[in-house]
């Protein structure tokens, strides 16, 4: 080796390390968690209205994992390019969305309307909903925590916000292989909940490129609504990626062909290059299906209904179970 490529291979380890360094200390200065079980260690970030990972208004709050290593394999971590508290997708999964906000369609510029997880929010002058807009937090509820060495449980609660309120608690536990999010959602307002909410699980497994080693598994043989540009396809009940994607090629589409039942709530994503997997499942009938890769995560993404009456509650649960692929 000459000296010039020591050089060049020592400023490369040093740029490296230095990267490390300076993410390791970023990482330190957000509040977070640690969930163990025999074989699960799960790091989480915890809501904080001043000092939380995340601040935006797209997703909860509540129980947004940074990173989860499952004997020797890895499933989750930082996808996008930079993070900052209030872009909309800053966030690492899986973590959930609940479906436009409530009472926005009757709010007038100015007025609030309800981002389950994340407060009562203000309605800018606008035309419609914007998905991926962070809007202006005018009341983030009350939340708390307990927590064991297996399991966290937060709760956030919202008082009256043109009629709508609610008590949203998700209990976040690991147990043996398994991943488990128990959600109860009471509303305690005068008008109905109707919502969907969906994970978007924002898989990286073993931090491996989305590509051939890729697999998406279902119980059912999807039918794919859009055209995957021969970046992907359906072959029987899976979804296969025919070439590894480049930095700004992406897989989206719909998927059709489940069914009425929790049955059909039953996804794998897994990699045949380092043998990782991950089966996800509902106590929930799907009621849509999306599937969104670009080169740095897969995600499948499985929405639930909730109608939810004043007074009344309702709750479900998603567990992820790791495994390796034989």
């Amino acid at each position: 080796m000459t000296a010039r490529h020591r050089a060049a291979r020592t400023l490369a380890i040093f740029i490296v390390v230095t990267a490390s360094a300076i993410l390791a200390g970023a990482t330190a200065e957000f509040p977070e968690a640690t969930l163990t079980s025999s074989r699960i260690k799960a790091r989480l970030y915890v809501p904080d209205a001043d000092a939380g990972y995340y601040r935006a208004t797209r997703f909860d709050w509540a129980g947004v994992i940074s990173d989860l290593k499952w004997r020797d394999h890895s499933y989750f971590g930082v996808w996008f390019p930079r993070h900052d508290p209030k872009i909309n997708d800053a966030i690492t999964g899986p973590v959930e969305e609940f479906t436009k906000g409530l009472g926005y369609d009757e709010a007038k510029p100015g007025e609030r309307f309800v981002r389950i997880g994340v407060g009562a929010v203000v309605r800018p002058q606008e035309a419609s909903y914007r998905q991926f807009n962070t809007y202006d937090i005018a009341d983030s509820g009350t939340r708390s925590m307990t927590k064991g060495a297996d399991w966290i449980e937060f709760t956030h609660t919202l008082g009256n916000t043109s009629g709508y309120a609610y008590a949203y608690t998700k209990r976040v536990r690991v147990s043996g292989d398994t991943l488990i999010l128990e959600h109860r959602l009471k509303n305690t307002g005068q008008k109905p909940i109707e919502t969907s909410v969906y994970q978007h699980n924002f898989f990286i497994l073993d931090s491996q490129p989305t590509g051939p080693d890729t697999v998406v598994r279902f119980t059912f043989a999807p039918t794919a609504v859009a055209a995957l540009a021969g970046l992907a396809e359906t072959r029987g009940r899976e979804v296969r990626y025919l070439q590894e994607l480049g930095p700004r090629q992406t897989v989206l589409t719909e998927l059709k062909g489940y069914g009425a039942t929790a049955r059909d709530y039953d996804i794998r994503v897994e990699n045949h290059k380092t043998r990782a997997g991950v089966r996800q499942t509902s106590d929930r009938p799907l009621s849509k299906l999306m599937l969104w890769s670009p080169r740095t995560t897969v995600c499948p993404e499985a929405y639930i209904d909730l109608a939810i009456a004043p007074g009344k509650e309702t709750s479900w649960r998603i567990t992820y179970e790791f495994y390796e692929v034989k």
